[in-house]
């Protein structure tokens, strides 16, 4: 038998020990590597989520875009729409046409909300890229504001939408502080926080708040003598504007002026004509006679010569009262004797036998085919009192403000509460007025003035116009030996949405305003 014997040192030198440690080193390796691939993996599909997640919104930030742009090509489509449909309409056929009109088969005034008009829209190849949806509110009584609300989608995303809503507006006379057919002069006591605009020149040396605007570019104003031409709208306040080169002129030609035109001047703009009035005052004529108002035939005077006219006291129970008129001074125009109601005598005041209480008919028109003397206040009411004599023979008519100590008031400065008048001639303000003299109204005189009554002296105090004048002629209040001292010229921002019953308005609908919903 054979026996092995080994050191101690050989055991320890067996290649054992060298196997164990290669095989450690082996697998660290590997779960390194595992862990490595694990974190790519996360990583890699991580930025794989990303990334397709960016791909898709991106393609519906742009799928919202295209929505947007369908969503307001549907709202300049009813533009476009609406263009088409009263275009060179008189105020009544377009209240004719809200009433029982048909806007592309959307049933105006019945149920625009349930029963949207829904339209295509194509791209320049003529291929559908989307449709949108039109919701038209038409205008309410006295109003000349619509409203479409448009809302887009594609075809490709029809689920994204975008809405739009657009205001439209047809604008109104009643929108100037002032605006004349002729030259404008305002001095430097003047101080107007509205719109001017004169078809003629305007010399302006007081302080604009808003656009003063003319329809030319430059004329001369006689005013300041010479034969040079100025500006359509220029100052002579502080260092004069230059004369007027040639027009079209370069920009930076027109000072700014911030100093005097706050809001800004703007010239040459579009003439505005007074010669469309008559057609509004005949359409006041038929709707007081169709029953939408009052109608007052013309009355003779005492002498029988036509030209009595009427009395006016508007009272804030919602009522007024009438008187015809018997007597009146021919040079201050105030009223001495008045008719009984049947014609029968007269009397010395409005009052009694003489005088008629009617209702105010609300967003109607009390029309008299003679002159008219209008005080008093307005309540929750929206009327226009017309002055005109459209039958033929005697003299146009006119409006008389300023009796006695009665201002020409609005309970409140809002849509409910709302005056014009329109006088076929002029609108003079009588030197019987308040001392202190407050008018709240948008006035029109077709082929005269808005003024003072002439060929007397003594002036008042103030003058503080609240509203809208709109003369054919020069308007003044102050001739430098009677007026008013002060004069003040306030704008009442309601006359842009909910202009007087049956006031002149334009005939073209401009967008207004604009929202994003």
């Amino acid at each position: 038998m054979i026996n092995f014997r080994f050191k101690k040192t050989q055991l320890n030198n067996l290649p054992t020990a060298k196997f164990n440690r290669a095989s450690t080193k082996k697998g660290s390796a590997l779960a390194m590597t595992l862990v490595m691939v694990v974190i790519v993996a996360i990583i890699l599909t991580s930025l794989l989520g990303y990334i397709s997640s960016q791909i898709k919104y991106s393609k519906d930030r742009v799928e919202r875009e295209r929505a947007f742009q369908v969503a307001e090509a549907g709202a300049y489509y009813y533009r476009w729409y609406l263009a088409h449909k009263v275009s060179g309409k008189t105020a009544a056929q377009i209240e004719d046409f809200w009433a029982n009109g048909d806007a592309d088969g959307l049933p105006i005034g019945i149920d625009p909300i349930n029963n949207p008009y829904i339209g295509t829209f194509n791209d320049s190849e003529n291929m559908p890229v989307g449709e949108y949806e039109l919701n038209v509110v038409p205008p309410e009584d006295g109003s000349t504001i619509v409203t479409v609300t448009s809302t887009g989608w594609t075809n490709n995303k029809p689920n994204i939408k975008r809405t739009v809503q657009v205001r439209f507006r047809r604008p109104s006379w009643s929108e100037y502080t002032f605006l004349s057919n002729s030259f404008l002069h305002f001095g430097d006591q003047s101080t107007v926080y509205g719109k001017i605009h004169s078809n003629d020149g305007i010399r302006f040396d007081g302080l604009a708040y808003n656009v003063v605007s003319s329809a030319k570019a430059r004329f001369d104003d006689t005013s300041i003598g010479g034969t040079a031409l100025d500006f359509g709208v220029h100052t002579t306040a502080g260092e004069d504007d230059p004369l007027a080169p040639a027009y079209p002129w370069p920009s930076g030609t027109v000072p700014v002026r911030s100093d005097i035109f706050i809001g800004g001047r703007e010239f040459p703009v579009p003439e505005v004509s007074f010669s469309g009035v008559a057609t509004d005052l005949d359409n006041m004529k038929v709707q007081a006679q169709a029953g939408n108002g009052q109608y007052f035939g013309a009355i003779a005077l005492s002498d029988g010569k036509p030209g009595g006219g009427r009395r006016i006291t508007l009272k804030s129970d919602g009522t007024y009262d009438v008187c015809a008129i018997n007597k009146t001074n021919k040079t201050t125009h105030s009223i001495s004797k008045y008719w009984k109601n049947d014609m029968s005598g007269t009397c010395d005041t409005c009052s009694g036998t003489c005088v008629t209480n009617y209702p105010i008919i609300n967003n109607g028109v009390i029309f008299v085919e003679d002159n008219i003397w209008v005080e008093g206040s307005i309540n929750n009411k929206r009327v226009t009192i017309a002055a005109a004599n459209l039958s033929g023979g005697g003299n146009q008519a006119d409006i008389y403000i300023g009796i006695g100590d009665d201002n020409l008031r609005l309970a409140a400065y809002d849509c409910v509460n709302m005056l014009g008048l329109v006088a076929q001639r002029d609108i003079r303000i009588l030197n019987s007025c308040p001392e202190d003299f407050i008018v709240d109204a948008a006035l029109l005189a077709q082929t005269g003035l808005v003024g003072i009554v002439g060929g007397t002296s003594g002036t008042k105090n103030s003058l503080t116009f609240n509203g809208a004048i709109s003369s054919y002629l020069q308007t003044f209040f102050f001739n430098g030996t009677s007026g008013f001292d002060d004069r003040t010229y306030n704008f009442n921002n309601k006359l842009l949405d909910c202009p007087p019953p049956y006031f002149p308005t334009g005939t073209e609908y401009a967008i207004d305003l604009w929202d994003e919903l």
